[in-house]
């Protein structure tokens, strides 16, 4: 088999270009590409616990755990005492991480679309329908 009739082959190296792509496209704000995926769900909804961040990224906790720590260090984020559950810690953006989520959020989407302007509409959604079908069955 050749590696352009390889699907493995294909999907990785579709993922690495995607990588690239949105790692330079936030760069200029000194952080990595999965940083920005903690900062975009957090931007969303905030004051969530890192195995929920965990949950919904589906990151080990132990990368969870590390991305935390330096986005806590480049003060993008804060952990506060969980308030019904003494036992967990609650997430919040600072406002450099509400500037930066905002931001992330409008450069997502115009990424998004860059990314897939070369096939249709209807390609794009029978892109996103068959993603979503095979990962459901192999999860």
């Amino acid at each position: 088999m050749k590696d352009n009739e390889c699907v493995f082959f294909q999907l990785t190296r579709l993922s690495q270009l995607a990588i690239k792509i949105w790692g330079q496209k936030v760069s200029d704000l000194n952080i990595t590409a999965i940083q920005s995926m903690i900062l975009c769900c957090l931007y969303e909804e905030e004051g969530v616990t890192s195995i929920d961040l965990g949950k919904k990224t589906e990151l080990e906790s132990s990368t969870v755990t590390g991305i935390l720590d330096r986005l806590e260090s480049a003060c993008f984020i804060v952990r506060k005492d969980n308030p019904h559950d003494r036992r967990s810690i609650l997430i919040y953006l600072t406002e450099k991480g509400k500037i930066t989520g905002k931001e992330l959020s409008r450069r997502r989407e115009e990424a998004n679309k860059d990314f897939l302007k070369i096939i249709s509409k209807t390609e794009e959604k029978e892109f996103r329908r068959i993603i979503s079908l095979i990962r459901k069955q192999r999860e």
